[in-house]
């Protein structure tokens, strides 16, 4: 891992909500509604957390005009960072 990928990498590791986010969203692509329940965060809390992976390139939305329905997977990195968390 390079010195960028290891900086998102402790910086999803160090949130369990990112973390569990993630592992989640690993090999597949979910709604935040989704996400929240097998993640087990509050449903509230599950767009705050999506946009931290957005912001830092971990995670992407694929339907970015839709108002319901929004469907969000790993990127490339988030899928490399995946496999090495806790």
């Amino acid at each position: 891992m390079d010195d960028e990928t290891l900086k998102k990498f402790a910086y999803a590791n160090i949130s369990s909500y990112r973390s569990r986010t993630m592992k989640v969203l690993k090999d597949d692509v979910k709604t935040p509604t989704q996400i929240a329940k097998e993640a087990e965060i509050l449903p509230n809390h599950i767009s705050k957390v999506l946009r931290e992976l957005k912001e830092t390139g971990m995670a992407e939305c694929i339907n970015e005009k839709a108002r319901k329905g929004r469907l969000y997977r790993l990127t490339s990195i988030g899928e490399e960072i995946v496999d090495k968390l806790d």
